[in-house]
C-alpha cells in the first residue's frame, strides 16, 4: 500500500472542484449538523472559535444575496446555504465578564478571527465532499455585504466573509491545475518565480480553460488572475467592516 496514492484525505483534497448545479435532493439535518461539527474541529488562535454560521432558508433572504453578490443563482437552487461570519461578539463579552476590558477593534483580534472562520468554513467543505456533498464558497457576497447584514440581522462585531453552497452534485467539473509545487514551496527564502515557469503554468491553464466540458473559454492564470484581483477592489470594505467593529487600529 503506497501511504500517499491510497491516502483517501489526500486524494479528497487533491480532487476538490467547486459544484454549482445540484439535484435538489435535500441534505438530511444530521448531516449538515455533522459538517458543521467537523468543521468546529479545525484550529484556532488561542481558541477563541471567532466564527459563527448562518444557515440561510428564508427564500427571500437567499433571493436578495444572490442579487447582492452578482447574480448567483446557485445560492437558491443550493439544498443549503450558509453563510460565515468572523465573530467577535462572543469574544468581546468574554473580555467584559472578565475585567479585561472592551474590544477596540485592533488589527491582531480581526485578522485572527478571519483566519478562524477560513478554517473553519474549509473543515466543513472537506466534510461535505467526504460524504458526496459537492459546493462552492461565495466570495460575491462582499460585493454588498450591507444587504447580508440587513438579511440575516447581524450585529456588531459580527462580519460577513463569505458563503457556501452544498447539495448533491448534478455536475461532475474537472480539477483545476493548480500551481507547480516548486511556485508555492520556496526553502529558508522567498524566491520570484522564473517567467519561464509562470509561462508553463500559463500554457497548462489555457489548455484546461479550452478543453472545459462546461464553459470552455480563451485564457491563461496570469490573464485571469489579473482581471479577477484588478476588478474586484470592493473599496467599500474597510469602512464597513471598521462599522462592525473591526480593523479600527
Amino acid at each position: 500500500m503506497d501511504p500517499i496514492a491510497d491516502n483517501p484525505v489526500i486524494q479528497l483534497l487533491r480532487r476538490h472542484r467547486s459544484v454549482r448545479r445540484y439535484t435538489g435532493e435535500p441534505i438530511p439535518a444530521a448531516m449538515l449538523e455533522a459538517v458543521i461539527r467537523a468543521g468546529q474541529g479545525a484550529a484556532s488562535s488561542s481558541f477563541i472559535q471567532a466564527y459563527s454560521v448562518v444557515r440561510v432558508t428564508r427564500a427571500a433572504a437567499r433571493s436578495a444575496i444572490a442579487r447582492a453578490a452578482g447574480n448567483q443563482p446557485w445560492i437558491e437552487q443550493a439544498a443549503e446555504f450558509l453563510v460565515f461570519c468572523a465573530d467577535l461578539r462572543r469574544v468581546d463579552a468574554a473580555c467584559r465578564r472578565s475585567d479585561a476590558g472592551t474590544l477596540e477593534g485592533w488589527t491582531e483580534h480581526s485578522l485572527a478571527a478571519v483566519v478562524d472562520t477560513a478554517l473553519m468554513a474549509q473543515g466543513c467543505l472537506v466534510a461535505a465532499e467526504s460524504l458526496g456533498l459537492g459546493g462552492v464558497f461565495i466570495g460575491g457576497l462582499r460585493n454588498d455585504p450591507e444587504t447580508v447584514v440587513e438579511q440575516l440581522a447581524l450585529p456588531e462585531l459580527v462580519a460577513p466573509l463569505f458563503g457556501l453552497c452544498l447539495g448533491w452534485p448534478a455536475e461532475d467539473p474537472q480539477v483545476k491545475p493548480r500551481l507547480p509545487l516548486a511556485l508555492i514551496l520556496h526553502e529558508d527564502r522567498y524566491r520570484d518565480p522564473a517567467p519561464a515557469a509562470m509561462a508553463d503554468y500559463d500554457r497548462v491553464i489555457a489548455d484546461y480553460y479550452a478543453a472545459r466540458d462546461r464553459n470552455a473559454r480563451a485564457g491563461d492564470w496570469t490573464s485571469t488572475t489579473a482581471r479577477a484581483m484588478q476588478g474586484k477592489k470592493r473599496e467599500h470594505l474597510l469602512p464597513f467592516l471598521r462599522r462592525l467593529g473591526f480593523f479600527r487600529q
